[in-house]
């Protein structure tokens, strides 16, 4: 009896085994096929760009949202961040935090056949994802090669002395514009947001001596602008005094031609009186003579009756003094 139990069991397992295995093979094919087909789903974020392969050669461009394309071998897909702001170092390495140069790219020549220390910082972003999947085979690397070879011409076009001084702002534009004509000639799809000179300095053995130079420069700059302001400032205020001048030496003319004027015109008015009347014109003048010399002269008033007691004299003394010059000569009595 067991014996053909055991016998109905391995006859029903043996249907089962041959009902279930197509049905899971056709399973299984059917979830991979699912899967395959589900992988060409994929995110684009708010500033990625996605750039689809087909068979390995650019296809299209796709903006943000949820996208599709066709699973592996047919289609890829790149996804681009084209608003990230990336950035290279040249002539210098920053590790936690702190700075470490790299003479082999930092040490340049300048035109004047001095040697500088250059480091430079370059930011930039992908304003072309196709061109930066598919032009360039290291877009990044040639970036950091071009901004290489942008800083070494700028610094061999121009003096050690502009570099580090006044033409520093212009070094970095002639560096930011020949990078991007680099870049742009290599199709990497990169544009340059910014190229800025953190360092320029004289090597290290030579610092101070170069130090010394600028200060000498500045000093120079500052006495130059000082000097024009002083000469803005004397210049009008010269031509001001000249013109006041001027101006009261014509006012000085007009009144001694006025003045001289007038006193012609007395002295012809008086000359008639006199033609006219002699006697009363003389005792007229000798009046008007006494009026303006007696209030400045000192008198004394003697009684009649001493009058020949009195002898005069001068001062002679008081006459020979600065400070009675341009007075009158007293007169004072003495008694003998």
């Amino acid at each position: 009896m067991n014996g053909r139990t055991d016998g109905i069991m391995d006859s029903l397992r043996d249907d089962l085994k041959g009902f279930f295995k197509p049905r899971m093979l056709f399973t299984a094919m059917g979830l991979a096929g699912a899967l395959w087909l589900g992988s060409g789903v994929y995110m684009v974020g708010p500033s990625e760009q996605g750039v689809v392969r087909r068979f390995g050669k650019e296809y299209a461009l796709t903006g943000s949202g949820l996208r599709y394309h066709l699973p592996w071998p047919i289609e890829s897909r790149d996804v681009v961040d084209v608003a990230r702001v990336r950035r290279v170092e040249i002539g210098f390495q920053t590790e936690m935090g702190r700075v470490k140069v790299i003479e082999a790219e930092a040490l340049m020549l300048t035109g004047d056949e001095n040697i500088v220390s250059c480091q430079l910082f370059v930011q930039y972003v992908i304003k072309d994802p196709a061109a930066f999947v598919f032009r360039a085979r290291d877009p990044e690397q040639v970036l950091r090669t071009a901004a290489e070879v942008a800083l070494r011409s700028a610094a061999g076009r121009n003096t050690i002395d502009f570099t580090m001084t006044d033409g520093r702002f212009q070094v970095q534009e002639q560096i930011k514009e020949q990078l991007q004509r680099l870049l742009d000639a290599y199709q990497t799809g990169l544009l340059v947001t910014e190229a800025r000179l953190l360092e320029v300095d004289p090597p290290q053995a030579v610092q101070d001596a170069f130090h010394d130079v600028v200060r000498a420069w500045e000093d120079r700059e500052r006495l130059l602008q000082e000097a024009r302001g002083f000469t803005e400032d004397i210049v009008p205020r010269s031509r001001g005094e000249a013109a006041e001048m001027v101006l009261k030496a014509e006012a000085y003319k007009e009144q001694r031609v006025i003045r001289a004027q007038g006193e012609a015109k007395r002295f012809l008015e008086v000359a008639a009186a006199y033609a006219a009347s002699p006697v009363v014109t003389r005792e007229r003048l000798y009046l008007e003579v006494m009026e303006r010399i007696l209030p400045n002269a000192e008198k004394i008033v003697l009684p009649s009756q001493s009058a020949g007691s009195v002898l005069p004299w001068l001062p002679l003394r008081a006459l020979q003094a600065p400070a009675a010059a341009s007075t009158s000569p007293q007169v004072k009595g003495v008694t003998p």
